[in-house]
């Protein structure tokens, strides 16, 4: 009986450790996997494909006023500005792989059709607040007209619009990237939780434990290497955002 007793509790707790397991987002989509791209379609697809918990993705507004996928303010190689230039003029770039910028809704009915891996939205910061007022509204607009506003989880480093976006999706798991305030500043502004650099929470390890006492939850961005993943892994984040996901996946396996 005593055996059986101590067995029970050591499957129990194996179990517990495999359920506290971080979870997997692949950085602007899977973009390091052949023939994709940061922030293309191919991306999203490919994060899916390999079972990638989330997958995340930028978005801008253009000067008018349209949304589209991407990470840098200039694109690499050229003079085009996504928050000075049309969406026609930034759509008109072609990615690493043969794609083309997405709009917005190009990347929302993609994920749409995907309905296994977590839309994980970055509101890049934009030039003034009513922009940005106006950014959010937009972007909880096309959430829901393509059915996504409960498998997203939405995350900025403008405080301001993960302000914004707290008015408009009371209920949506908003994550603050800045890393300048602690997890009790998070949680009087009513943000889901932390979503910092590797740098930031391994400057402040105890920040982990302190937003899970407040019943926060933890991303750390952007782990590539083994022994960062490794070290996040036993710190006990929730979620770990990387270029590299299938490494990840073969660690936590």
């Amino acid at each position: 009986m005593k055996k059986k007793l101590l067995f029970t509790a050591a499957w129990l707790l194996a179990a517990g450790s495999l359920l506290a397991q971080p979870k997997v987002i692949a950085h602007r989509g899977y973009w390091t996997a052949p023939e994709s791209a940061q922030n293309s379609l191919a991306s999203f697809t490919k994060a899916d494909a390999i079972g990638a918990f989330g997958s995340e993705f930028d978005v801008w507004m253009t000067a008018d006023d349209k949304l589209i996928v991407n990470h840098d303010k200039v694109y690499k190689g050229t003079d085009i500005n996504m928050e000075k230039a049309t969406a026609k003029e930034v759509t008109q770039i072609v990615l690493p792989n043969g794609e083309n910028i997405p709009t917005l809704d190009q990347y929302l009915q993609l994920a749409a059709q995907k309905p296994a891996t977590r839309v994980i939205l970055e509101m890049k910061t934009l030039s003034d607040y009513n922009r940005e007022d106006l950014a959010a509204e937009k972007i909880v607009k096309a959430l829901k007209k393509y059915g996504l506003v409960e498998r997203t989880d939405i995350i900025s480093f403008s405080l301001n619009a993960c302000l914004a976006f707290k008015k408009l999706l009371p209920d949506t798991n908003i994550y603050y990237l800045n890393g300048d305030l602690t997890p009790k500043s998070i949680q009087r502004l009513g943000l889901a939780g932390i979503d910092y650099s590797e740098k930031v929470l391994r400057k402040h390890p105890e920040w982990v434990k302190q937003a899970h006492e407040l019943g926060l939850e933890v991303n750390v961005w952007t782990v590539d290497k083994e022994e960062s993943m490794k070290y996040f892994i036993d710190l006990g984040v929730d979620y770990i955002t990387t270029n590299y996901p299938e490494k990840l996946q073969a660690m936590l396996k």
